[in-house]
């Protein structure tokens, strides 16, 4: 097996599990081809004819005791009676639920990639903490479902190096459940460095929300109303609730959410200098318009909500949110940057402040490039050159992860280092901490 992975033509796939989204593609392309909420819909309990949804996967369905689950975002806003919207993921954001993760990487391939995975290579991205019991797990899981006949584990911060052209950055990755900082030198992850925040887009989501209701601004999710055209005004609708009987709080929660992650990317920026809440009460409001047609108004909670990143105690300043705990100690961006880079080698430290990169669908947040570059300049040590960079194209920057497994897969010289199924089937799991590390 080893020799039929030696060349430059190798059929290699990307896949890219992150907490938020879910991006599959090919190696060698510019952007992944599927992306899809890394969720699966729910419903316990259904009979063993209703639970045949793929061929095959009957038999694994009934082992998972009998429950049907759903991908992709139609399939998790459709009104399903009892349907539950679950993460694969656990509160520290490695994988937990394997018959979900698994169940997501056969519809990443064959349904939206129509690919068979016996016949390709595949390169998984990895979050950049990821554990050894989770990485033996993956492959393991990888090589025994999938079947697949070579494997690569790519950590997450490595990968975002490889997009930005350098072998050495601090990478800051702002997701959806968590902020992660760490260093990369010359191609691999410096351990030691890796810093992490639970402040990533959940938090800023669930305090926009809190925020908003707190005005007397009720969001409500598509699914709960329906618009009808008053008799005689064009144009004009009466919003006519509608029976949600069945309908979960799981699935309401993420419908609701989807509807405020739009408003907070439409709406909220990055203060350019350190926010102070008495100083901005007087800045310009932004209308955004809700599903259900009625029109609000976004004031300082616009700046305040991303503040949430370079001051996390001010978490504790909204509505309902007075008993959320925060780890002690807990530092914004620049701290998080400036505690990784003081953990790596004296020698390193120079052209890790030269080479900050930022990324994450978080990151695409206006102005957080420049404010972050402002307050690491302030709090590194004294005649320290500070440079942040992030892709321009907010594409680039959300996937950026995905894009550097991309370009790492489809190098010449990366193809001998593919782990075969045959190597798995020799030396176990284990392998894949040398052959990745």
């Amino acid at each position: 097996m080893a020799a039929i992975y030696g060349g430059d033509e190798v059929n290699a796939v990307v896949l890219d599990l992150g907490t938020w989204q879910t991006k599959a593609g090919y190696a060698g392309d510019d952007t992944p081809k599927a992306v899809f909420p890394s969720l699966a819909g729910e419903v316990a309990g259904c009979g063993t004819a209703d639970c045949m949804e793929v061929d095959g996967q009957q038999q694994q369905q009934q082992q998972a005791g009998g429950r049907k689950l759903y991908f992709g975002s139609a399939h998790l806003g459709y009104k399903r009676p009892n349907m539950e919207v679950v993460s694969p993921f656990t509160s520290d954001g490695l994988l937990g639920d394997w018959d979900i993760t698994q169940r997501i990487w056969d519809y990443a391939l064959s349904d939206r990639l129509h690919i068979n995975p016996k016949e390709n290579a595949v390169l998984l991205a990895e979050p950049t903490h990821n554990t050894r019991e989770v990485r033996e797990k993956t492959v393991q899981a990888a090589f025994e479902h999938l079947g697949c006949p070579a494997l690569f584990l790519a950590k997450d911060a490595v990968l975002t190096t490889f997009t930005s052209a350098k072998q050495t950055s601090v990478v800051v990755d702002s997701g959806y459940t968590c902020t992660t900082v760490a260093g990369v030198h010359d191609g691999y992850v410096l351990t030691k460095s890796i810093i992490r925040s639970p402040v990533g887009g959940k938090l800023l989501n669930t305090c926009l929300h809190k925020a908003l209701e707190a005005k007397g601004i009720q969001i409500r999710a598509r699914q709960t109303f329906k618009r009808v055209e008053k008799k005689g005004v064009v144009g004009e609708f009466d919003v006519l609730p509608i029976d949600t009987t069945g309908l979960t709080p799981s699935f309401l929660s993420h419908q609701t959410e989807v509807i405020v992650a739009d408003i907070k990317e439409a709406v909220s920026r990055v203060s350019d200098v350190h926010f102070v809440a008495a100083n901005n009460l007087t800045v310009p409001s932004i209308t955004y318009e809700l599903p259900d047609g009625n029109e609000i108004q976004v004031g300082v909670d616009r700046f305040k909500v991303p503040e949430l990143l370079f001051q996390p105690q001010l978490v504790q300043t909204f509505p309902g949110m007075s008993d959320y705990q925060l780890p002690d100690g807990l530092k914004g961006l620049a701290g998080l940057v400036v505690d990784s880079v003081n953990k790596c080698d004296a020698d390193v430290r120079k052209d890790l402040y030269q080479h900050v990169v930022l990324a994450g669908g978080t990151s695409l947040l206006t102005q957080m490039r420049e404010r972050l570059e402002l307050e690491v300049s302030a709090a590194a040590p004294g005649g320290t050159k500070v440079k942040v960079t992030a892709p321009v194209n907010p594409t680039e920057r959300q996937y950026a992860t995905w894009i550097g497994g991309s370009i790492l897969a489809s190098l010449g010289s990366f193809q001998q280092m593919w782990m075969s199924k045959q190597e798995y089937e020799e030396h176990g799991a284990g392998l894949i901490h040398r052959k990745a590390p």
